[in-house]
């Protein structure tokens, strides 16, 4: 147990240090104002809304560290029965692919100007993830049909557990892609919803690795 959760941490600490990166590495275009330090030494060219996304990454990363602790310890317990794991699950890890492949499509459209692949990949990605959301609350009605109960046992309460906090961070999202995506059908330029789009992007690869890793949790163990 304790090798996998090194690991665990591992490559969840690798991804979100690369996404990070990304994130903060991205210039932003003329219409940014640099935020200026005490010393006189220059602008930095670093969007505050870009830097709290980091700090969020951070932090929810921690949190779902947290979590994945919690599962590997509680399954050590005599009374843990491993559940089903529904196969729309499966389906719905496709989604999340999808949609995660879409949203980088609509960044780099927003990076060269073409407001219809920003509008496409938007819509997509954002229609992907909807499915994801409908598919897992499918997931949970297959288990409950099941007589998989929330209080049945500890395996059960996890599932339900992981996949919940894992849906409330992409609706999140989506109030940010709902927001960005109503922007644009009023009208607004590329350059106007460029960085929403930009870590939007970021956002749903993040999500993505952290499924993932949940999924294949809750798939072998």
């Amino acid at each position: 147990m304790t090798v996998t959760l090194v690991c665990l941490t591992v490559i969840m600490a690798a991804v979100v240090w690369w996404l990070v990166r990304q994130t903060l590495d991205v210039k932003p275009w003329v219409e940014q104002r640099p935020l200026t330090n005490d010393h006189g030494e220059g602008g930095l060219s670093l969007p505050p809304v870009k830097i709290g996304l980091g700090v969020f990454l951070a932090v929810a990363t921690s949190l779902f560290a947290l979590s994945i602790s919690a599962y590997l310890m509680r399954r050590e317990g005599a009374d843990w029965r491993p559940l089903a794991q529904p196969m729309v699950l499966w389906f719905n890890t496709a989604m999340l692919i999808f949609g995660s492949v879409f949203f980088q499509r609509a960044s780099g459209a927003a990076k060269s100007g073409q407001i219809d692949g920003v509008r496409l990949g938007l819509l997509a990605g954002g229609v992907c993830t909807l499915v994801f959301l409908a598919g897992q609350l499918w997931a949970w009605q297959q288990l409950i049909a099941a007589g998989y109960y929330l209080t049945t046992n500890p395996a059960n309460a996890f599932f339900y557990f992981l996949t919940t906090l894992h849906g409330l961070h992409l609706l999140g999202g989506l109030w940010v892609w709902a927001k960005t995506t109503v922007k644009l059908q009023r009208g607004a330029a590329v350059r106007e919803v460029r960085l929403s789009v930009e870590l939007c992007a970021v956002y749903w690869h993040f999500l993505l690795v952290i499924w993932l890793i949940l999924f294949g949790l809750l798939l072998f163990t």
